[in-house]
């Protein structure tokens, strides 16, 4: 996947659009943080999913994560590969650990997520 192409949420999330079907997963540095994901909730094929909102949760050991639409859309698929092993999640959060695929109504609303450099630069300030 070509990561420039990508664009991210505050909250961590990831997306690649191919014309009005949106993948969605969380970043690297996200992925990162998290260790013994012991379970991952997602939404439902059919479900409509809303910019901004919850859509389903990484439960670890330690914690809980809430997972947050990047854009409004109908879920068309799901990755039922992280039923069986969620740590795809964390050893290939681009490739195969991706979560959800949407069909968006408004793939204009994807140019309004950040960009990979306002990503980076994101992250860089949480760091310190």
């Amino acid at each position: 996947m070509d990561l420039s192409k990508l664009r991210y949420t505050k909250s961590h999330e990831w997306a690649a659009l191919d014309k009005s079907v949106v993948t969605i997963g969380v970043t690297k540095f996200a992925a990162d943080q998290l260790s013994d994901i012991t379970y991952i909730e997602l939404p439902d094929v059919g479900d409509h999913i809303f910019a901004g909102q919850d859509f389903g949760n990484i439960e670890t050991v330690k914690a809980v994560s809430e997972l947050y639409a990047p854009l409004d859309g109908e879920v068309i698929e799901v990755n039922t590969a992280l039923e069986e092993d969620p740590n795809i999640l964390i050893k290939d959060p681009y490739g195969a650990g991706w979560l959800i695929r949407v069909r968006t109504e408004k793939p204009d609303d994807f140019y309004l997520l950040m960009d990979a450099a306002a990503y980076q630069k994101q992250i860089e300030s949480e760091a310190h």
